[in-house]
């Protein structure tokens, strides 16, 4: 999306959900047209979380599989963006907000997206996270205990904090 329509939707989604909260007022009254707007918030609360935690889960097991979890990120995102449009009171975003918690709308925009993105899958950490194997370390290369190394300190370094007759400056 352009950063020129931004400014112009930031004008016309308020002016849009102000129609429409006058409409709406006057068909059902008003009470019922404020009791709409939080019920809808509520509900769209609990969607957010019912939904992320299984969205969660979904990652955790494409990346255990060894797979890029694109799809599953995407979804996450919209869900997220769902949630925050569901959470702001109106009723052409708590619209779109609904759209976004549905599956099919998703993978629609799924669809749309993923063609603009490349995936480098670059292998991972494994599940021992930074730890290192320490068998087979590769060619040139000498696997010691700390036991069995000691470098001595330079004598010349100005970081030693023995002068070079080997006391304390």
């Amino acid at each position: 999306m352009p950063f020129s329509i931004v400014p112009l939707l930031l004008l016309i989604v308020p002016l849009a959900e102000i129609g429409a909260f006058i409409v709406i007022g006057r068909e059902i009254g008003v009470f019922w047209t404020l009791a709409m707007v939080f019920f809808t918030a509520v509900l769209g609360s609990i969607l957010l979380r019912v939904q992320g935690f299984g969205l969660v889960r979904r990652i955790q097991q494409e990346m255990e599989a060894g797979r890029v979890p694109g799809r599953e990120l995407v979804h996450g995102v919209m869900i997220m963006i769902a949630g925050v449009l569901l959470l702001t009171p109106g009723f052409i975003t708590d619209a779109i907000g609904f759209l976004l918690f549905v599956p099919a709308i998703r993978d629609a925009g799924w669809a749309m997206i993923k063609s603009r993105f490349t995936v480098v899958h670059a292998g991972g950490f494994g599940s021992r996270g930074f730890e290192r194997d320490r068998k087979g370390s590769g060619p040139g290369t000498i696997d010691l205990d700390e036991a069995d190394f000691k470098r001595d300190p330079d004598p010349d370094s100005p970081w030693n904090k023995e002068g070079p007759d080997g006391k304390d400056s």
